[in-house]
């Protein structure tokens, strides 16, 4: 496995495919006013992403989901529910929220897959602290590809 941390734009990665930071998906996701990650996706992808997580319903916390690209050039974007009903995140969330995107990356056979910081925006975690979390379940996973875990920085 080939673990990458940089900055940049997630949605400028070279890989198979994203993983939006999403929700619980309780509320209907056109009641919501996405923010980040899926605020970015929805504008360059479309609502084609959006309009699938309609269809699926709730997603227990730390569960991750797949779905179409849309516009953008991966093969799927793959949801993960990091933040809970009270629109906080825990280091359960995001280690299960990792282990499930990575299962999902494994059994659809993706090669590579990038990753935000998952729970550090609208979550409200510590961003160096979700980052440890992140890496430590990547380097205990089994995956065998490349994982990137982008920081977000615009202007690049």
């Amino acid at each position: 496995m080939i673990i990458h941390v940089c900055e940049g734009d997630l949605l400028d990665q070279h890989v198979d495919v994203i993983v939006n930071a999403w929700n619980r998906n309780v509320i209907p996701w056109w009641l919501l006013f996405p923010q980040g990650v899926s605020r970015a996706i929805r504008k360059r992808a479309g609502l084609g992403p959006f309009l699938a997580l309609g269809k699926i319903g709730p997603i227990p916390l730390g569960e991750a989901i797949e779905t179409v690209a849309g516009k953008l050039p991966f093969k799927g974007i793959i949801h993960v529910a990091g933040i809970s009903m009270f629109w906080r995140s825990s280091e359960r969330a995001i280690r299960n929220s990792v282990r499930n995107a990575l299962k999902i990356a494994a059994e659809r056979q993706y090669r590579s897959i990038a990753f935000p910081i998952i729970g550090s925006g609208t979550g409200g975690y510590n961003t160096h602290e979700a980052l440890a979390i992140m890496r430590s379940e990547v380097e205990n996973s089994t995956y065998d590809g490349e994982v990137r875990i982008v920081q977000f920085k615009s202007g690049l």
